[in-house]
């Protein structure tokens, strides 16, 4: 399992791209028995619309584009679950992230 400290990101969704405002994520890269998966926790997400968008919406999949810490840049879809009432999200992985 590697974990990074993300510094910025960015969904696409629909027809839109938003960056994040947040106080902390991290991205965690799962690999055993040649099976990956990967999901990113965020805490402190500033846009409270955004949250409650995804909250009613039955389309949840989005586009990351995540930056580390380290200057790294992972790129990945996934699905994207708010948690209204502590103002953070997950999005889970589907299929692979691409490190650039």
């Amino acid at each position: 399992m590697e974990t990074f400290d993300l510094i910025a990101l960015e969904i696409a969704f629909g027809q839109q791209t938003k960056p994040l405002a947040f106080t902390s994520a991290e991205l965690v890269r799962v690999t055993e028995y040649g099976d990956r998966l990967w999901y990113v926790d965020i805490n402190g997400v500033e846009d409270r619309e955004l949250l409650a968008w995804f909250g009613r919406s039955e389309d949840i999949g989005v586009t990351l584009t995540a930056v580390a810490g380290s200057g790294q840049v992972f790129r990945g879809k996934g699905y994207f679950h708010p948690n209204e009432p502590h103002q953070a999200a997950a999005i889970r992985g589907d299929g692979e992230l691409f490190e650039q």
